[in-house]
């Protein structure tokens, strides 16, 4: 991805996330809520809530590097932000859904995306 279009990618397809996770938040409260036990209800919540806050930082990142004129800021936060998503939340709402849990040993790996996104996001930061 070009250093152009990145900001670009990164405001859209934050959007496209939190999108899908206001769909997700609805779906479970309407439809998941008296069909699951309260343990994957509370597991869909979470994938919901997660990449809502992580659609929000896709959307922050791309703006922030929007404003960094005559800067080349590193895209790794945006594509840890979207792994994560991708990881964390989706190994949640399908065990949400089957409970197949070895799934939650995948779940972690998405964590450390959404963890490495934020530190990578403070370290290009404090370099530019």
């Amino acid at each position: 991805m070009s250093v152009e279009t990145a900001p670009k990618v990164w405001i859209a397809l934050g959007a496209v996330y939190g999108f899908i996770s206001v769909v997700c938040g609805a779906f479970g409260a309407h439809a998941l809520q008296s069909r699951l036990d309260q343990r994957l209800f509370q597991i869909w919540q979470t994938a919901a809530q997660y990449q809502m806050s992580h659609a929000l930082a896709l959307v922050l990142f791309g703006l922030w590097t929007l404003a960094q004129q005559g800067v080349n800021p590193s895209q790794i936060p945006g594509y840890c932000f979207a792994l994560g998503v991708l990881i964390f939340s989706g190994t949640l709402y399908v065990l949400a859904l089957t409970d197949i849990r070895w799934l939650g040993a995948i779940t972690p790996i998405g964590g450390t995306f959404f963890l490495a996104g934020w530190l990578t996001w403070a370290w290009v930061a404090l370099r530019n």
